[in-house]
């Protein structure tokens, strides 16, 4: 693989780093806020929803802006972004349920979404990437009897 091709996936992998850096830091500063508005009651799951983003984003991908792996394709890392979401947001509200003292069984739909996202994530990350040619490049012209089309005859 040539050095060009590998500079923007470096690049790519660390601006995706640093965004979800972004992130757990607003996570922190959201469960911190949350926590002090609280009356002393407070929740693991709020303290600690910063840690989806952190270690499931920021570092991966950091590592990864160091290795000279490719960055994965768009359906990839779009399921596997979805998947640190579902974690994040599953986990903020699981706080917020146990802060008000109440729980719900559909809770766990976060944590089972999140982890299909990542698994079907990583897993496509996994394949040998293709190239895949748009509509609008060009292609090599097929002939009318490769096509399958039914030739007519004409009287």
């Amino acid at each position: 693989m040539s050095t060009s091709a590998i500079e923007p996936s470096r690049l790519r992998a660390a601006r995706a780093a640093l965004v979800y850096l972004a992130a757990a830091l607003l996570c922190a500063a959201l469960g911190a806020v949350y926590e002090l508005f609280s009356h002393g009651v407070y929740s693991y799951f709020m303290l600690y929803a910063f840690l989806f983003p952190l270690a499931g984003g920021a570092l991966p991908l950091l590592a990864l802006s160091l290795s000279r792996r490719p960055f994965p394709g768009r359906l990839a890392f779009n399921l596997y972004n979805s998947g640190i979401a579902a974690w994040t947001v599953g986990s903020f509200f699981q706080g917020v349920l146990e802060i008000y003292g109440t729980t719900n069984r559909l809770t766990l739909v976060y944590w089972w979404a999140g982890a299909a996202f990542v698994a079907a994530g990583l897993a496509l990350s996994l394949l040998p990437a293709r190239r895949r040619r748009g509509p609008w490049e060009n292609r090599k012209p097929q002939s009318p009897k490769g096509s399958g089309a039914r030739e007519t005859e004409h009287c």
